[in-house]
């Protein structure tokens, strides 16, 4: 606590009479200047198709990026078409970290993907901030299928690696929540600890969100 100091003086108006006097506090110091804050990161703007992911919990739209991660991008159309998203469920809340959803309905039933390969696509400029949606995958590079994540931080070790000259490491980001982020906030608090799913206990929400339905937005 910072205390204001009070200067007094003692004044002789004559050698008979002296009067001690309370001189005026001197002036508050100036508050200090704050230092400029570096605005965060943010991915470019996005061009490709939009969708609706329609939750137990409320709404969320993506922005895809079929320009820089054009094969994640058309991978994960192929399962909005044949309606693979359709009544499955956020298996995976991982707090302060990421939101999964893809091949796993509420009771932990999995749901078949699309054989193939898809190319990793992560050394594309995209980057795994907050609200980013990249593709799961296993450990290796092309091993993605219909499983995305959305990110709840800056997720920067998710990125591909610097001293990667091709497309072996990081997760590719093909999109970004361009409304809706409210809900994935609450579902990213939900209590967690369920026992059905990919990832039981303390990454499987108690109460299943389920995705009721994906829809291209035109």
């Amino acid at each position: 606590m910072r205390k204001t100091l009070l200067a007094f003086a003692l004044l002789f108006a004559a050698p008979a009479l002296a009067q001690e006097q309370q001189q005026p506090p001197p002036a508050e110091p100036a508050a200090p200047v704050p230092e400029a804050i570096t605005p965060a990161p943010a991915n470019p703007p996005m061009t490709g198709p939009r969708l609706l992911i329609s939750t137990s919990m409320g709404d969320i739209t993506l922005q895809l990026d079929s320009v820089r991660a054009p094969k994640s991008v058309a991978n994960i159309m192929r399962y909005v078409r044949k309606k693979q998203y359709d009544g499955t469920a956020f298996y995976r809340v991982a707090k302060g970290f990421v939101i999964q959803m893809g091949s796993w309905d509420a009771n932990g039933k999995g749901r078949g993907i699309i054989p193939g390969p898809v190319p990793l696509e992560a050394n594309n400029g995209l980057r795994n901030l907050r609200g980013a949606v990249a593709l799961g995958r296993m450990e290796a590079p092309d091993s993605a299928s219909a499983d995305f994540f959305i990110n709840l931080a800056d997720n920067t070790p998710l990125d591909h690696k610097a001293d990667d000259p091709g497309n072996t490491t990081g997760y590719a980001v093909f999109g970004q929540v361009e409304s809706g982020m409210e809900v994935v906030d609450a579902i990213s608090i939900v209590p967690t600890g369920g026992t059905k799913g990919p990832m039981p206990s303390e990454q499987e929400p108690v109460t299943p969100i389920i995705v009721k339905k994906v829809t291209l937005l035109k």
